[in-house]
């Protein structure tokens, strides 16, 4: 059995390497070749630490096997100096049930959400696009100036948050601009990613450029969005899956149960449309919005793409089972 620690699936999983396991598992799922299963929330009382467990079965590419991440969520651990999300990918022999490998979840997590982000990006932004506004200032505001990167070579990135010293490091190591305001750092954006934890909207309509493109990634919570109503009834409306978004998607549920949308106010799955099964974008002038729910089949891709590059160059620590 293989493990990978964090630092090891940092080298065994470059960003160009993530980005490319996304854009194939995603069209393999749309496909057939992943089966997911409802993510399970476990909640031990209140000021607890939360649970989440994602598992998925792949028969991709000829190979059967079952992979579970187990993803821990603890709100103060930033005063730790830990990541808030904790946890390890498990990929197990789908014909034997052999634990093949346990990988690190954070970093799995980390990079799978922005690679996700970036062929979404690419799917579904304008051709033109170059500024990109990051929304938010943790981790995934790191991993994703860095998978954007890839998909849009000469971006011009600007910067918000909450803490402007924050704000101000980020801009520091990645060269990119800042903004006072949410509505300031999205006013020229091409390209948008909310990355914050908020529970309501952070983004007005009016505030965006047309024909703008929207991943909207920092909840996954029938009871929290990142966009209002305006946005999404708006919005050529994608997501990585019909079935979790129709139980954890605040963005969709919560104007659904006013009546502003439909039930079928997705346009399609992201798989759908990389596999050429549904329409993307529809017109230059068409504002898209991708909900990022992070499914289980990313975490699958990622860690068997991670595994295999691990053997190739020889990283992790091989155990007995």
């Amino acid at each position: 059995m293989l493990i990978l620690n964090r630092q090891a699936v940092a080298a065994a999983l470059p960003m160009a390497d993530c980005i490319d396991a996304m854009r194939i598992a995603l069209a393999d799922f749309a496909t057939g070749g992943y089966k997911l299963f409802p993510r399970q929330q476990l909640n031990a009382g209140p000021g607890e630490v939360l649970m989440g467990l994602m598992p998925t079965f792949s028969q991709a590419g000829g190979e059967k096997l079952w992979c579970l991440k187990d993803v821990l969520v603890a709100h103060d651990n930033a005063a730790r100096g830990l990541d808030n999300h904790q946890g390890a990918v498990l990929l197990n022999d789908g014909e034997t049930g052999q634990l093949r490998a346990v990988l690190d979840a954070t970093e799995i997590t980390a990079r799978r959400t922005a690679a996700t982000s970036a062929v979404a990006t690419a799917a579904l932004a304008r051709p033109d696009a170059r500024t990109v506004a990051i929304l938010g200032t943790g981790t995934q505001a790191e991993t994703h100036i860095e998978a954007l990167r890839h998909v849009i070579p000469d971006a011009a990135f600007v910067l918000w948050g909450r803490s402007r010293d924050k704000v101000v490091e980020l801009a520091g190591k990645s060269g990119a601009e800042t903004a006072d305001s949410a509505r300031a750092a999205v006013a020229d954006a091409d390209v948008i990613c909310t990355l914050t934890g908020s529970k309501e909207p952070i983004v007005e309509l009016h505030w965006l450029k047309p024909g703008c493109h929207i991943n909207a990634v920092g909840s996954s919570n029938r009871m929290a969005r990142e966009l209002g109503d305006d946005i999404v009834a708006a919005s050529a409306f994608f997501v990585d899956s019909r079935s979790q978004a129709a139980v954890e998607c605040g963005e969709l549920l919560q104007p659904l149960e006013r009546g502003v949308i439909g039930p079928d106010h997705a346009r399609a799955e992201l798989g759908e449309v990389l596999a050429g099964l549904r329409p993307g974008r529809s017109s230059a002038q068409e504002l898209t919005v991708f909900k990022s729910l992070g499914i289980a089949v990313e975490d699958a891709a990622a860690a068997i793409r991670a595994v295999k590059n691990a053997i190739d160059k020889g990283l992790g620590q091989r155990v007995a089972w």
